[in-house]
C-alpha cells in the first residue's frame, strides 16, 4: 500500500496491483540506440526492441528510507512514476534501484532484485500535463558524507506519461493500482554510482514545488554457511 500527499492537502492510498518499469525510454530513439550499444559493450544484453516495459513484483514498490543489498554494485536511476488511482492519475518521483551485476545476465532480473523507491508526495497529472516536458529530474549520490549530482535533466528527455498511458490502455493495465516508472536520463561520467545513499527530486519550475525520495543502502551480511 502506497500513501501520497497532494498539494491541496488530500491524501490518497493506493494498493499496488501492477508495477511496470519502462526501459530504453528516451524521447530520442537515436540516443537510445547509442546507449544500447554502450551497454552491450559492458556485457548487458541488448533488447530486441525499444522502448521496453518490464513487469516487476508489486511488493517492490516502496516508500522507505532504506534499500538492502547483497553486494556493493547496486545503484539507482532518477525517474518519474505515474500511479493509477480510482479517480485519476498521479505523478510522483521515483528511483529504480538496480543490481548492476545481475544486469549483464538480464535487465528484467536486475530490476526484480531491488525495489522501486517512490516519493511520499504526488501531483495530479492533469495539473502539470501542459508543462510535463519542463519538469526537472535530478539525482544526487552521497559517499563519505558528501552529496554529488549524478543526473540532471528534464522530463522532456523521456517518453511522456501519455505515451505510457496509451500503452496501459492497449495492454488492459490502465486500472487502479498500476504503477509505471518512466525509465531514466543519462548519468554524469566520472561520478561513482555505487554510493551509500541516493536522493532523487522531481521539480516544477513554474511553481517551485519539488517531490523527492531519499534512501540509504544497507549491505546485508555475508551468507551464514
Amino acid at each position: 500500500m502506497l500513501h501520497f500527499s497532494l498539494p491541496d492537502g488530500h491524501r490518497v492510498a493506493v494498493e499496488v496491483r501492477a508495477l511496470l518499469n519502462a526501459g530504453f525510454a528516451g524521447r530520442s530513439q537515436d540516443d537510445v540506440a547509442e546507449h544500447v550499444a554502450e551497454l552491450a559493450a559492458l556485457g548487458v544484453p541488448a533488447p530486441t526492441k525499444t522502448p521496453c516495459l518490464y513487469p516487476i513484483a508489486p511488493y517492490l514498490a516502496l516508500q522507505s528510507g532504506e534499500v538492502y543489498a547483497q553486494h556493493t554494485r547496486t545503484s539507482g536511476e532518477a525517474e518519474w512514476a505515474i500511479v493509477i488511482t480510482r479517480d485519476e492519475v498521479l505523478l510522483t518521483v521515483a528511483c529504480d534501484h538496480t543490481d548492476r551485476d545481475l544486469e549483464v545476465h538480464g535487465v528484467a532480473w536486475s530490476k526484480q532484485a531491488a525495489p522501486d523507491m517512490l516519493g511520499r508526495q504526488a501531483w495530479r497529472l492533469a495539473d502539470v500535463a501542459d508543462r510535463i516536458d519542463d519538469l526537472t529530474l535530478t539525482a544526487w549520490v552521497r559517499s563519505d558524507s558528501e552529496w554529488t549530482e549524478i543526473q540532471a535533466g528534464t522530463c522532456g528527455e523521456l517518453l511522456p506519461p501519455q505515451y505510457w498511458i496509451d500503452v496501459l490502455h492497449d495492454q488492459k493495465l490502465h486500472i487502479p493500482g498500476t504503477v509505471l516508472l518512466s525509465g531514466t536520463i543519462p548519468m554524469k561520467k566520472g561520478v561513482n554510482q555505487f554510493a551509500d545513499e541516493w536522493r532523487v527530486e522531481l521539480g516544477d519550475p513554474l511553481t517551485g514545488r519539488t517531490i523527492s525520495t531519499e534512501y540509504h543502502i544497507r549491505r546485508l551480511p555475508d551468507p551464514i554457511a
